[in-house]
């Protein structure tokens, strides 16, 4: 069954978009995305592993083919966007399941993981930010705005959001060896969707959130050592936005997770699947 389906479905008064693959009897696995992207990430693995597992991958409010209710409407934060993806599984009606996580959806995913331990099968990680090794130098100027807010920081802080800023999210760290490897639809769609009206200081709110997930590591490595779940962590070795010692600090509180690096950035899925596949179809058996 690798034909993937485009869904839409009303959580709590938002409409989410959602793709769908596999048999519904079969193991499942949510696929939650990260910075600047959206559900289209895993079109190419929701079609290879649509044999042996059931696969959803959701696009959170404001991302893109989702409704993107104004900041009247709806609480652009970590907390809230995760209470609205765990609302989707139960309005699909999915009910355990192997959860992955990138990037953004790191911290949303890792939410339910606190908060709906019974839900969760397995952990796959690739690039998600969950221990503070990961924060290295490169967030200094993000840090200090965030506690010390002047208009000058946040004029250097903003630039990220812009044509370059969504590039460099797929191409930055890589060798130039596998720059064509990135399909430029990807980031083009990623600005594309961004520049709708309002988008850009929506994605402003939600990064000046990211803070709270911070504070809210101990509590992730709280629930690692509590329930241990089955945990599979890949990380780009050249990733500048997630420092790759940090792959190795999951073993502290899951010292039976494998960790895997391989020798790309931040878009993995992008550059490497041809070693993704594997490592996750080994791991999921």
């Amino acid at each position: 069954m690798a034909q993937l389906f485009n869904r839409k479905i009303n959580v709590n008064g938002v409409e989410i978009f959602y793709r769908e693959a596999g048999d519904r009897r079969k193991p499942a696995i949510l696929l939650l995305h990260g910075f600047p992207t959206s559900s289209v990430m895993f079109k190419t693995l929701m079609t290879a592993l649509s044999d042996d597992f059931y696969l959803v991958a959701p696009d959170y409010p404001g991302f893109g083919f989702s409704a993107f209710p104004s900041i009247d409407e709806f609480e652009y934060s970590f907390r809230n966007i995760a209470a609205c993806m765990h609302a989707f599984t139960e309005a699909i009606g999915l009910e355990r399941f192997t959860i992955f996580l990138n990037d953004y959806g790191c911290p949303i995913g890792l939410r339910i993981c606190v908060e709906h331990p019974e839900k969760i099968e397995r952990l796959i990680v690739m690039n998600g930010n969950a221990y503070e090794e990961g924060a290295g130098p490169q967030w200094d100027e993000m840090l200090d705005y965030w506690k010390h807010p002047t208009p000058e920081k946040k004029a250097k802080v903003y630039a990220f959001l812009s044509e370059e800023g969504t590039k460099a999210q797929y191409a930055a760290g890589l060798p130039d060896e596998l720059l064509p490897r990135v399909a430029p639809e990807t980031w083009m769609l990623d600005w594309q969707l961004m520049q709708r009206p309002g988008n850009l200081d929506m994605q402003y709110i939600l990064n000046c959130d990211y803070l709270d997930n911070m504070l809210l590591f101990p509590i992730f490595q709280l629930y690692f050592r509590t329930f241990q779940p089955p945990a599979l962590i890949i990380w780009g070795r050249y990733d500048p936005y997630f420092n790759v010692e940090e792959a190795h600090c999951y073993r502290r509180d899951i010292p039976d997770a494998e960790v895997h690096i391989l020798d790309g950035s931040h878009m993995l899925l992008e550059t490497h699947f041809d070693e993704v596949l594997p490592l996750m179809r080994e791991f999921l058996k």
